[in-house]
């Protein structure tokens, strides 16, 4: 895969990263965790985290996240993780997956971008999975920035393009 191709995915890819973080960063202590079940502030931005890392893989058997986080996503219950993780963990999560996936842009090549990739109903070459998961960032990210703006009547701003 060309480098100039290569760099405009990273600029978009690492842009949706950067407002998660911004998302993540500006959230008060007091809404982290201040809703129940799935819609907690610090679950969404976890499950996005997870996904971002899982697909990031290449297949699940491939996969394990960093501690202290483990495979509950996967759980075809739905089950919530055993504990709240901090904004802190959370930010050190995706400081792994930002490394991770710019890591993974910069080694595509035309060969690894059609490879296919299967999980569950998901069925698709992996550079279509980079730009799905790239909508995934971006839809659970402005799902915390409406909570943002719902709690404190503030939000991040758009990121145009990745910071690094």
């Amino acid at each position: 895969m060309n480098a100039t191709y290569k760099q405009i995915l990273w600029n978009q890819f690492g842009a949706a990263i950067d407002m998660l973080e911004n998302a993540m960063t500006v959230c008060p202590e007091e809404i982290w965790g201040s809703s129940a079940g799935f819609s907690e502030f610090w679950y969404i931005a976890y499950h996005t985290l997870f996904w971002l890392d899982l697909y990031l893989s290449g297949s699940v058997e491939n996969f394990a996240p960093p501690a202290p986080f483990g495979l509950s996503e996967l759980d075809p219950e739905g089950i919530m993780p055993e504990k709240i993780y901090t904004k802190e963990e959370l930010l050190n999560y995706l400081e792994h997956s930002r490394k991770k996936c710019k890591t993974f842009i910069q080694n595509l090549t035309d060969e690894i971008a059609v490879k296919p990739y299967k999980f569950g109903s998901i069925e698709l070459p992996l550079l279509e999975l980079l730009i799905y998961n790239m909508r995934h960032v971006q839809h659970h990210t402005a799902q915390l920035n409406l909570i943002l703006r719902q709690k404190i009547d503030s939000a991040p701003r758009w990121v145009k393009q990745a910071r690094n």
